[in-house]
């Protein structure tokens, strides 16, 4: 990956910790002008109004929030303390700058997280889309969040049956209630390119 210029086709091949890591260093201070803007990336809102939508509420944890537009969206929805967890330090340092968060912490989804189960709310716009991170990290959110905790989950369309998604809400079905599956655009009407037109599944529930 050195020497190329980050962009989406890279962010969907991303199969380790360390790519992710590298690629997201190097796309940090321009990825809300590079990527969010230019291709009208509508999928935190989508997220964070959804989230509000099923009553959600704080604290909430704002899983792999990235340069925070999650948080953003919850914040002008008057929905918080919001945490902040990404595995990026460099996109987290630009979402301290929204001054929408509480806390802010890196770590790796696809591991346990050490956080306690002290979140009443969890969402997560974009995370599982690709390589690094598959459906069994649904078992590390659940376990930081309390009983009755509201979830807003994106999953990338593609992937929801081909990576296994819909069969791991299948084996947790006894630990959540009230599973809704929402169909979304990713990227809005000014979009351009390949994946302009993109859709996303917005997995709502509570935890039991």
């Amino acid at each position: 990956m050195k020497n190329n210029k980050p962009n989406l086709k890279l962010a969907y091949a991303l199969e380790t910790v360390e790519d992710n890591l590298e690629l997201y260093a190097n796309w940090a201070s321009d990825y809300e002008n590079d990527f969010a803007s230019k291709m009208d990336y509508i999928l935190p809102n989508q997220v964070a109004q959804i989230f509000s939508d099923m009553g959600g509420k704080g604290p909430v944890l704002d899983v792999g929030a990235g340069t925070g537009l999650g948080g953003l969206a919850l914040a002008k929805l008057g929905i918080g303390p919001i945490d902040a967890m990404d595995l990026s330090d460099a996109m987290l340092n630009i979402a301290s700058k929204k001054k929408v968060y509480r806390y802010l912490f890196s770590s790796d989804i696809t591991q346990p997280l050490t956080t306690g189960n002290s979140y009443k709310g969890i969402i997560s716009s974009g995370t599982f889309t690709h390589g690094h991170v598959g459906p069994n990290a649904i078992d590390n959110i659940l376990k930081v969040a309390v009983e009755g905790a509201f979830f807003a989950v994106s999953v990338n369309k593609k992937h929801w049956i081909e990576k296994g998604f819909s069969e791991k809400f299948d084996a947790i079905k006894d630990n959540i209630d009230e599973l809704t599956l929402h169909d979304v655009d990713i990227y809005g009407k000014n979009s351009k390119g390949e994946h302009s037109n993109d859709k996303g599944i917005v997995a709502t529930f509570l935890k039991i």
